[in-house]
């Protein structure tokens, strides 16, 4: 084992013997390891890094069984995070974790030969392992058929098929674990040519051995990593004789290349010689000269000029059915809430105790819940793209792209994340190799607009856009939502062009990515993802609105202030804009503790269009974007208790202020807004994320300056702008 562990106890306390299910990405992992651990599963991350680490149980015949979902990788010699973390459990690299008694390797029936590349090296480190074909279904259709008693034969392992997708073999995959006699499998029939086999040997005698403390099981494998990434990873071996170890993995890959050979291919080539004696009669294919409907589909969707033009139209049809689907569920819940908030004003006593629970935390929490269905709507959306294969082709189609302006084609995928949340785009940059890469577009990725930013546009778009249609078809609000997401798009584009001229340009690496054969997506999965990423936006939102709503409560109702009604300039004014019964709780709010921040941070934010009740959600939505609007929620609902059924969108729209009597809002202060909360960096946990992966808060505090700055500048603009017509 390598001198740095991490230090972690997930040992299982039960000590139930421990299955790691390993494969490349898209071989239905996740699928059997749902199948095999239903609802009893937990994600936590890997020490030191964000990457989840996956466990449940199973039990068997009364045996209870630890399972692992190790992160997917092509091969054991890493290049990024997640590969890296699924080689240090298999070597037992974490303090407390054991090796796993059994590795279940699952395989892709389609695309057999390519998988069965990280079966040999899984079978090299001798752990008791076990091959699961699945996707059956999608080999046969393919024509595909796979002789399993030869393949067991030829590798010594046990040889399971199976079709996770529809439920089927999961029951002979758990048979098979405990009847498995969990024995070593035996030497691999695979030969490495002379000059590998010498490379190997001298890079075991001259630093593996001596230097490591690996188990003698992973010497080889460790060595053939080594050889084939051509370098000693700094991060990995950070001790002194890092620089004897570099030395003796060029003297192993020179060996290689004094015979003629490459130190980077020549595991490869050996490794799928020996893997086309295994399938050359274990695999019969059917000759067909027919496009297949994944063919057909991509002949459009990764066509150099289609494939973009589709990729947009696919945006802008999302968007608009997101505003318009969700609609009469937001008017339903916005209904149950202000109905709630009515009825607990005429149930309960008058007092301090019935203004919290009405006008903090109902108004509070209401103003953010009725936008749960547009939340759901976009996952949904984000979720079918994903599930059925489209994904990775909008990676693919934009990899040009990208590399003009300055990114790695790896940046699309994080990029696209960032619509649902910046925090799991960040962290899925892990899988850009090099540094500079990676770091623009971690800068970049907070442009995307994410999910919590959705109620805000959602609530001005409603309130300030017209209900008019462009070209008779396309609904102008729902353009207007889709233009917010380009405009997040373009500002991140130019973003990445400035920061290219000021990182020093590195070499990047080729872009090669799987693109699986389409497939329908499994309803059940997608609304299993969706319904839980609607309970946790209602969870962990809701914690934070209801704690921030008791508190701008009591500082929007405190000090209690009277009403000086013998003002009459201010009375004749106040009365133009606000009933007499409003006019007491509109003075009351302005003159307290909230209202007089706010009215002294107003001068800074007032060439935006913004008032100080504005000012106020902008701080309070710091700690998560969405609470701008249950801010604004309670204190309008603080500011007009006595007032019949009104919706937050007409509150806005009838807000007048008490000293001009002009309208607080207007499609310029709408659009201004937009565009602020469009560009600023409003999240303190994707701040956090980055100071995680960086490792540094010089990178969070850049963030955060530049893209205030210009969230600033550009919501001037077009406030000013937009008065000014």
């Amino acid at each position: 084992m390598h001198r740095n562990r991490a230090e972690v106890n997930t040992q299982p306390a039960d000590h139930s013997p421990t299955i790691a299910l390993v494969g490349n990405p898209n071989t239905g992992k996740s699928t059997i390891f749902n199948g095999l651990t239903g609802l009893k599963q937990k994600i936590a991350n890997y020490p030191g890094v964000t990457v989840e680490r996956k466990t449940g149980t199973a039990r068997v015949n009364g045996q209870q069984y630890h399972i692992v979902d190790l992160p997917g990788t092509y091969s054991l010699n890493y290049t990024k995070i997640d590969e890296r973390i699924t080689y240090q459990a298999l070597i037992g690299e974490y303090e407390h974790e054991k090796v796993p008694d059994l590795v279940l390797i699952i395989v892709d029936s389609s695309n057999l030969e390519r998988n069965l590349f990280l079966a040999t090296q899984l079978m090299d480190l001798e752990i008791p392992a076990m091959i699961v074909l699945n996707m059956d279904d999608v080999a046969r259709e393919k024509g595909i058929t796979i002789n399993k008693e030869r393949i067991e034969r030829k590798l010594g392992i046990p040889v399971l098929s199976v079709s996770a997708h529809r439920k089927e073999g999961i029951k002979a995959i758990k048979e098979a674990i405990h009847s498995h006699e969990y024995k070593r499998p035996g030497p691999l029939k695979w030969e490495p040519p002379q000059p590998l086999r010498r490379a190997i040997a001298h890079l075991v005698e001259k630093w593996i051995e001596p230097h490591t403390n690996l188990p003698d099981r992973s010497y080889a494998i460790e060595a053939l990593r080594l050889i084939s990434n051509n370098k000693l990873p700094d991060s990995f071996y950070n001790f002194e004789e890092a620089e004897l170890g570099q030395k003796a993995i060029e003297e192993a890959c020179s060996i290689i290349e004094q015979e003629g050979g490459n130190p980077v291919a020549a595991e490869v080539m050996a490794r799928y010689d020996f893997i086309n004696e295994c399938t050359q009669d274990s695999v019969e294919q059917e000759e067909t000269d027919e496009f297949s409907l994944t063919d057909r589909i991509d002949a459009v969707a990764t066509h150099k000029v289609f494939g973009p033009i589709s990729f947009v139209l696919i945006l802008l049809v999302m968007f608009q059915a997101i505003f318009s689907w969700a609609t009469p569920f937001m008017d339903m819940i916005d209904l149950v809430f202000i109905e709630s908030g009515n009825w607990l004003s005429s149930a309960l006593p008058p007092g301090i105790l019935t203004d919290l629970l009405v006008e903090g935390v109902i108004a509070g929490l209401g103003g953010v819940v009725i936008f749960l269905p547009q939340i759901m709507f976009l996952f949904f959306f984000i979720y079918v793209l994903e599930s059925s294969g489209y994904m990775a082709r909008a990676a693919f189609v934009m990899d040009g792209f990208m590399t003009r302006i300055g990114l790695h084609g790896r940046s699309v995928v994080p990029l696209i994340s960032g619509f649902a949340c910046a925090i799991p785009g960040i962290m899925a940059t892990r899988n850009i190799e090099n540094w500079r890469d990676r770091i623009i577009t971690i800068m970049v990725l907070p442009f995307m607009s994410c999910s919590a930013r959705l109620p805000v546009y959602a609530l001005l778009i409603a309130a300030f856009i017209p209900k008019t249609t462009v070209f008779g078809f396309i609904n102008m609000q729902g353009l207007t939502f889709f233009g917010l997401y380009f405009f997040g798009i373009v500002m991140a584009i130019i973003a990445a062009l400035v920061m290219n001229q000021f990182f020093p340009k590195e070499q990047q690496s080729p872009f090669m990515m799987e693109l699986p054969d389409y497939k329908m997506p499994k309803w059940s999965v997608v609304f299993h993802n969706v319904i839980d990423r609607g309970r946790i936006f209602v969870t962990e939102a809701g914690r934070i609105i209801i704690a921030i709503s008791i508190v701008l409560w009591f500082l929007a109702s405190f000090p209690k202030t009277d009403f000086p009604a013998d003002t009459p300039s201010q009375t004749e004014t106040a009365t133009s804009s606000f009933s007499p019964q409003q006019m007491p709780q509109a003075y009351q709010l302005k003159h307290s503790y909230a209202g007089q921040f706010g009215s002294f941070i107003e001068p800074v934010i007032e060439p935006l269009g913004f008032d100080w009740k504005i000012g106020i959600g902008l701080l309070t939505s710091f700690a998560a974007r969405e609470v701008m609007v249950g801010t604004l929620n309670t204190i309008y609902s603080i500011e007009d208790e006595n007032s019949d059924i009104v919706t937050l969108k007409q509150k806005l729209i009838n807000d007048r202020d008490p000293e001009t009597g002009e309208a607080v809002y207007s499609t310029a202060t709408a659009v201004s807004l937009m565009i602020f909360f469009a560009l600023a960096m409003q999240c303190m946990s994707t701040l956090a994320i980055v100071r995680r992966e960086t490792n540094s808060w010089k990178w969070p505090l850049i963030m955060f300056g530049y893209m205030t700055t210009l969230a600033y500048l550009c919501s001037f603009l077009a406030f000013q702008i937009g008065s000014s017509l």
